[in-house]
């Protein structure tokens, strides 16, 4: 059985500075350069089989395909002031569907599971369709990193606020952070890249952008602690046309 959690809220509008966002950035990108530098190196050295070069080839093009989110991302979130962003109705629980999809074979790769929280409820949510997509890619792979090797990633889509709000979530079952640690981050997580304590492999990069995406189309971003992980989730308007899902 879950034990208890506690549910924070995720400020917005603080920026840093150059120098900050260039360490936090850096990183980030360290860990999956080494790796594909290591998998290329396995490559050259010629022991390989076919099929083991065929595989290691299949892991350098998906961490890539990570590192250029990342690079992507942060192109936008130095565009976002300048950029108008449509919001559309959309269906959050398909939209949650193909990240998870999306993010499987990664998944795969590295020894982890991912998987969408079944509902049988359909949602009708108000949003702009790439900028959730790259906030709960964030998330996803934040969580790739501390989510045990038995338990499964988990993305969820549920509606809040007696129908008013739909809160779309990814929940990981790492190592917890210690409550007096929690309580220093209540103020600042997400409006400025920071290491996550106990989970040392971030920079806090990924949810300082997922921050700035969420606050371009009005949602809002912020985390929920567990004895066993922690869940990081947005919340967007639910749409008020009528549901034709």
């Amino acid at each position: 059985m879950e034990g208890p959690t506690r549910q924070i809220n995720i400020p917005g509008g603080a920026s840093f500075e150059s120098a900050p966002l260039f360490i936090a950035a850096a990183h980030e990108l360290k860990s999956p350069l080494a790796l594909m530098r290591q998998l290329s190196l396995s490559i050259e050295a010629g022991d390989c089989t076919k099929k083991d070069i065929e595989r290691l080839a299949h892991q350098i093009t998906l961490t890539s395909e990570r590192a250029l989110r990342l690079t992507t991302d942060l192109t936008k979130t130095t565009r976002l002031e300048d950029s108008l962003f449509t919001l559309e109705p959309l269906n959050p629980v398909s939209l949650c569907d193909e990240v998870v999809q999306e993010l499987t074979p990664l998944y795969r790769a590295k020894g982890r599971h991912i998987k969408l929280a079944s509902r049988t409820r359909p949602l009708l949510a108000l949003a702009n369709k790439e900028l959730l997509r790259r906030i709960l890619l964030n998330f996803a792979d934040n969580a790739l990193h501390y989510s045990a090797h038995d338990a499964p990633v988990v993305v969820s889509a549920v509606s809040m606020d007696g129908g008013t709000h739909i809160r779309l979530g990814v929940r990981d079952y790492g190592p917890a952070l210690p409550s007096n640690i929690w309580k220093k981050l209540e103020a600042t997580l997400g409006s400025s890249a920071q290491p996550l304590h106990n989970r040392p492999d971030s920079s806090g990069l990924g949810i300082y952008i997922a921050n700035q995406f969420a606050e371009a189309m009005n949602a809002h971003v912020g985390a929920t602690r567990h004895r066993d992980g922690a869940t990081f989730y947005v919340d967007i308007s639910a749409s008020t046309q009528l549901r034709l899902l």
